[in-house]
């Protein structure tokens, strides 16, 4: 398993022997060694991923980097978070995750309409196994935890990812403000019950983050 380290809050260095690890497209910014790069076209999810995510009109392009030595990774001058699976599932949006270990499996499953999770599309990326997972947010990521006596609500351009025995539902807000056009603009939210651990960043989804 190769090593995940922050050499600040906005620079990842990956450090390979003989290993391979998968990261957004473009996101390389240095590399010492002997490092080969190779697009990804079916990462580990397999032909059905590749295939759902052709459908849903959802753009997830990865890339392999394969050798020894050590790779440094950045988007955008986002804040970036290493997160350990340990073995469960984590549902992730797409365009935040930043890279990944090889031995992570990652698939699609369905997300919710078009447009109320994020602008990628109908499926949100689940990752599980052992390894390290680097995603990304606008703003220093922040960790909420969900209880069964309390539901939680966020912002869909906030969302990043989620795990645990969690239930997630698209909560509409249609009130006599929203129906006469005095409505808040925060009419859509996803709401999430049971118990598990949200993460969201301080900023709602900008432009240049899609």
């Amino acid at each position: 398993m190769s090593g995940f380290t922050l050499e600040n809050e906005r620079l990842l260095k990956v450090s390979l022997n003989n290993e391979k690890v998968l990261s957004k497209s473009g996101a390389m910014v240095a590399y010492t060694g002997k490092i080969k790069f190779e697009k990804s076209l079916l990462a580990n999810e397999g032909i059905l991923g590749m295939f759902k995510r052709k459908v849903a009109n959802e753009s997830f392009s990865l890339m392999v980097a394969n050798g020894s030595g050590e790779v440094y990774f950045a988007d955008s001058a986002n804040e970036i978070t290493i997160i350990d699976p340990a073995g469960e599932k984590i549902f992730v949006e797409s365009s935040s995750i930043l890279a990944y270990d090889s031995s992570l499996r990652t698939d699609t499953v369905f997300g919710g309409a078009k447009g109320m999770v994020s602008g990628q599309g109908l499926f949100t990326t689940t990752v599980e196994g052992k390894g390290n997972l680097a995603i990304i947010s606008h703003g220093n990521i922040i960790a909420l935890t969900v209880t069964p006596d309390t539901p939680l609500f966020i912002d869909p351009d906030a969302f990043i990812a989620y795990k645990g025995n969690l239930t997630k539902d698209f909560h509409l807000d249609v009130g006599w403000k929203n129906l006469i056009g005095q409505a808040s603009g925060e009419s859509y939210q996803i709401k999430f019950t049971g118990s598990g651990t949200v993460y969201i960043q301080p900023s709602e989804r900008k432009e240049f983050y899609k």
